[in-house]
């Protein structure tokens, strides 16, 4: 019992240390309202779970990369492409076949990063895929992901605006 003694501080430090870098920053992601009618026929339900996956998206690779701390991100969706049709489209379209359906995918991102000591800087990215090759086996939301992760990304490393 007395050999784990010693690691019982040192993992309290660490922790404390990780919770202390790992301050998650601020996301906030929203739907344009030009997107809103869009979004309606995607299906709300869909919408709601890529609003979701960007922000735990950012979340995750800025936390990780201890990147942006303590600044507050606000970001607007848009524009998002699936696939593949999502229920809602499959719904109001049944000659749809939710798995032999495909189309180039992808997302279009705009907001504005407000920094921990007030810099506010503009974001903008998008990301769709150049050919129907590139979606074979793909799941519904596969290129906005590629989107989102793109985004975060190029977020930790300081590029806000794509060129």
């Amino acid at each position: 019992m007395r050999r784990f003694a010693f690691f019982t501080p040192l993992a309290a430090a660490l922790a404390l240390a990780g919770g202390v870098a790992a301050q998650p920053s601020a996301v906030v992601v929203t739907i344009s309202p030009d997107f809103a009618k869009t979004a309606q026929e995607l299906g709300q339900r869909d919408v709601q779970q890529q609003i979701d996956d960007l922000t735990r998206t950012v979340e995750r690779v800025l936390t990780e990369r201890h990147a942006l701390s303590g600044a507050r991100i606000e970001l607007v969706i848009t524009d998002l492409k699936p696939n593949r049709p999502t229920m809602q489209q499959v719904s109001d379209k049944p000659g749809l076949d939710p798995m032999r359906s495909v189309s180039i995918g992808g997302a279009a991102i705009e907001g504005t990063i407000t920094t921990a000591s007030g810099d506010t800087q503009a974001v903008k990215y998008d990301y769709y895929s150049s050919s129907l090759a590139d979606v074979r086996g793909a799941g519904t939301w596969q290129d906005a992901r590629t989107a989102f992760d793109r985004l975060s990304r190029n977020l930790a490393e300081g590029r806000y605006v794509q060129r």
